[in-house]
């Protein structure tokens, strides 16, 4: 072996190259472990591999393996920029396969890696535990956050004077040996109980501890993100869903075709003689992992003894700058494989050049049998997750009892780092600014608000009809009662000079920790609103005062007034499937821009309408995010249905009208496994009678120059009516499927997004004003028209992840392209944050 230097071209990590010592060709895909670190490495298809050492030692131990070749070791100086190491063949044989030390272009065909892979992969059914009738275990899990690659010593002297005692809080990665500061600790321990026929699975949860400088932010929806982000791995699903991406997994049916794999030595894995198959992707920036899966040698289960998995440089994925995961299994006396061990580590750059950041979710599992559970009760009650009563207060002898993994001495002082910052004025306000523009609320008070302020965004904004629309509101909290709640706002517009308004009453029979809107919700609701309707443009998810939305395409003045008074039941079960029933009564006020005239010249100034509304969704396994508002979806996999009903009488009679209408909506994410995914919403609805425009259905036209979700870019407001209608929209995220194939733009890491929507219906001649002149007729400046069922079409191609955070999409309208005063493309952008 020979060790060559070259002068210094690179920085932060050494750049090694193996060759054949023979014929100086590359040797590809070489397994390299670091003394002191935990994770391994893998050379690519060059023979290349950049490795950045652990902080506080002065040389790198390197021990190389692959097949064919000889084991070598190798000491290097920390700060080494290259480093050329020479490795001599063996001719190694196994399982009558022999490496010749000439490495041949790669083939699956023929490959015993690739057939190595492929028993490991039948061997699921043979070892897999809940084969069994029955199978439970306990399961201890915590997530840590922090700052990673910590630097305590910064040269501000100011900033060093407030805030020098963080370096007594640095720990040190057991991944990476980087240092690191923890900031929040979030723990979990739960019981999992399987029945195989009917087939059932339940998590009870018997402890929950949080900490952190995180707390601000609601935890029940930061716990359920990061458990959603950092998700369990099994290694035989097709697909490994972390990251809300889906990667290919090296068992995959697939993974043949996706995959390089290599048989690259034996290696000793808990006093037992591994066989190491080694993998990496074909496509270094396709969603795949570099890693090794060691199975003991001979054994005809192939049964799987770890796992060792990394993301590959290079990879099409923001914000990560590494990511480790390594299993650990022992063999149940029937074969069985039991996990002890599931060690996830992510270590993240949010902005290049400043401080990173770090989280692990470190879990353990014991206590595995197959016994029958000694809670059958679980199997009957709804949801997948049980939470016991005082799982969140427990007291730290039960922890101390019930821990598997044994904190490090800094994760236990996370709740002193806490108070030490909060104590300088400067980190306390500025914590406080953060809360304020992430939750949207200000509270009123230094501790216990019962009152908060908000929503921010929505203070200041701007349309044709109102003109500058200031608006002030807030809610009450469970600090004033924990069931009774009351929310509210009051708008003002400088050039309608009208006073809007919005209250509500609301009792919760469930009592809520903070604010009302926290799931599950089962409560009755009073409200009563004054406030401008925007016909034909009502946004899906977020308000239609959004000052972000009023810089629009054209001019609208298509509002009118609407009051609405609302008596409303909820009941959300925590199967996710909720009922709502309500009764209100709507009057609707005429303005000069929409005015009330009926079929026979009469003109009103308002209608009214008392109706009943009952409707249906059903959402298995949906994840959200919680704000004091709305409801974000963590992920778009779980389907969503929704179907409603809403009648009122029909006087037929002056300005009193009635409503008979049904709708159905179904959305599912379908994903392609690392080839990107399909966002599909298809809705459809009928109305059964007679009734005023703007109940009518109407598709949402979007006037700003944002991507707005489930609404039409170059549609106008009550461009198209129906009373019977059907719409699709269809979203194709590639991921990079086809620029990561085309030179250059790989390393711009930018991925494609494809739409195509539209709506179809008609306008019956039960509720066409022509026909029917006692309705209202449409308002001229919109030439309305029904469709006939001609579908309406618009088509988009963009380009997602520029800079990591926007997207950009250029529009093209299909059809109806004569009709006066449209847009028939256009630039549409948007904020897009994902991994």
């Amino acid at each position: 072996m020979i060790i060559s230097w070259c002068i210094p071209a690179l920085f932060g990590y050494t750049r090694v190259e193996v060759v054949d010592s023979v014929t100086g060709e590359p040797v590809p895909y070489v397994a390299v472990s670091v003394k002191g670190m935990k994770h391994g490495y893998l050379t690519n298809d060059r023979g290349q591999i950049d490795i950045s050492g652990p902080r506080g030692i002065d040389s790198l131990r390197l021990d190389l393996s692959v097949l064919g070749y000889d084991k070598k070791s190798v000491v290097l100086p920390v700060d080494a920029p290259y480093a050329l190491v020479k490795m001599s063949g063996s001719g190694i044989e196994l399982n009558e396969v022999v490496v010749k030390k000439k490495r041949d272009k790669y083939s699956k065909k023929d490959n015993p890696a690739v057939a190595f892979a492929r028993k490991v992969r039948q061997g699921d059914s043979i070892t897999d535990p809940r084969r069994n009738e029955h199978y439970n275990y306990n399961k201890f899990e915590r997530i840590v956050l922090g700052l990673n690659k910590f630097q305590g010593d910064t040269s501000r002297n100011a900033l060093k004077k407030k805030f020098g005692f963080l370096n007594e809080y640095v720990d040190t990665s057991e991944v990476s040996g980087e240092p690191v500061l923890i900031f929040s600790v979030k723990e979990k321990l739960s019981e999992i109980h399987y029945r195989r026929e009917p087939r059932n699975e339940k998590i009870y949860i018997t402890g929950i501890r949080q900490e952190g400088l995180d707390d601000f932010i609601d935890q029940n929806s930061m716990q359920t993100f990061l458990e959603d982000v950092l998700r369990e791995v099994d290694l035989y699903d097709n697909d490994i869903n972390i990251l809300h991406n889906r990667f290919v997994s090296p068992l995959s049916r697939i993974a043949p075709d996706f995959y390089k794999f290599f048989l690259t030595d034996t290696v000793d894995i808990g006093g037992e003689q591994c066989v190491e198959l080694s993998f990496t992707p074909h496509n270094r920036a396709m969603f795949g992992f570099t890693g090794h899966i060691y199975v003991p040698e001979a054994d005809t289960t192939m049964f799987v003894k770890r796992v060792e998995m990394r993301l590959p440089p290079g990879i099409n994925l923001n914000f990560i700058e590494n990511l480790y995961l390594s299993q650990t299994y022992e063999r149940a006396s029937d074969g069985s494989r039991l996990k002890t061990n599931d060690d996830m580590t992510v270590e993240l750059s949010v902005i290049p050049g400043m401080q990173g950041l770090y989280v692990r979710r470190n879990t353990r599992y014991d206590n595995h049998n197959f016994n029958p559970s000694d809670k059958p009760e679980l199997f009957g009650m709804l949801g997948k997750e049980v939470v016991a009563d005082g799982a969140t207060l427990r007291d730290s002898a039960y922890w101390d009892q019930h821990t598997l993994i044994k904190p490090t001495h800094n994760e236990q002082r996370v709740s002193e780092l806490v108070k030490r910052m909060r104590s300088v004025k400067l980190y306390y306000w500025g914590e406080k600014f953060i809360k304020y523009m992430s939750v949207g609320y200000v509270g009123t008070s230094m501790h216990d608000n019962k009152f908060d302020i908000g929503p921010l965004n929505s203070f200041i904004s701007g349309n044709d009809v109102e003109g500058l629309r200031l608006r002030f509101g807030g809610m009450t909290t469970a600090n004033l009662s924990p069931n009774w709640f009351s929310r509210g706002y009051v708008a003002y517009g400088t050039k309608d000079h009208n006073l809007k308004y919005r209250a509500e009453l609301e009792y919760s029979f469930i009592k809520k920790d903070y604010h009302s809107r926290e799931f599950p919700i089962h409560s009755i609701m009073v409200s009563h609103l004054y406030d401008v309707d925007q016909i034909g443009q009502h946004y899906m998810f977020t308000n239609m005062d959004n000052m972000f939305l009023s810089l629009k395409r054209m001019k609208n003045t298509l509002m009118t007034y609407h009051r609405v008074t609302d008596l409303k039941y909820t009941l959300e079960l925590r199967n996710n499937f909720s009922v709502s029933a309500s009764v209100q009564h709507h009057r609707q006020e005429a303005t000069d821009f929409v005015p009330f005239v009926n079929g026979y010249g009469e003109r009103f100034s308002h209608y009214d309408m008392t109706c009943g509304t009952v409707e249906l969704r059903y959402a298995p396994g949906e994840k959200f995010y919680q704000n004091r508002t709305n409801r974000f979806p963590i992920n778009l996999d779980a389907p969503v249905f929704m179907l409603s009903h809403t009648y009122g009488p029909d006087p037929r009679g002056g300005n009193n009208f009635g409503i008979n209408k049904t709708e159905l909506s179904v959305q599912k994410r379908v994903w392609f496994s690392a080839f990107g995914y399909t966002d599909i919403i298809v809705k459809g609805g009928h109305l059964w009678g007679a009734t005023p425009f703007p109940q009518l259905f109407t598709p949402n036209a979007n006037l700003s120059y944002t991507i707005q979700p489930e609404s039409f870019a170059l549609m106008n407001p009550l461009e198209f009516v129906a009373d019977s209608y059907y719409s699709w929209d269809l979203t194709y995220w590639a991921n990079g499927a086809i620029f990561n194939y085309i030179p250059g733009f790989k390393r711009l890491k930018l991925r494609e997004v494809f739409c195509f929507r539209g709506y179809a219906g008609e306008l019956s001649d039960t509720n066409n004003p022509v026909y029917s002149p006692w309705l209202l007729k449409f308002p001229e400046q919109c030439n309305t028209t029904g469709m006939n069922w001609k579908p309406y079409m618009e088509v988009s191609a963009g380009v997602d992840n520029l800079f990591r955070c926007l997207r950009v999409d250029y529009v093209w309208r299909l059809s109806y392209l004569n009709r006066p005063d449209i847009d028939k493309s256009g630039l549409r952008i948007a904020l897009h944050f994902t991994f």
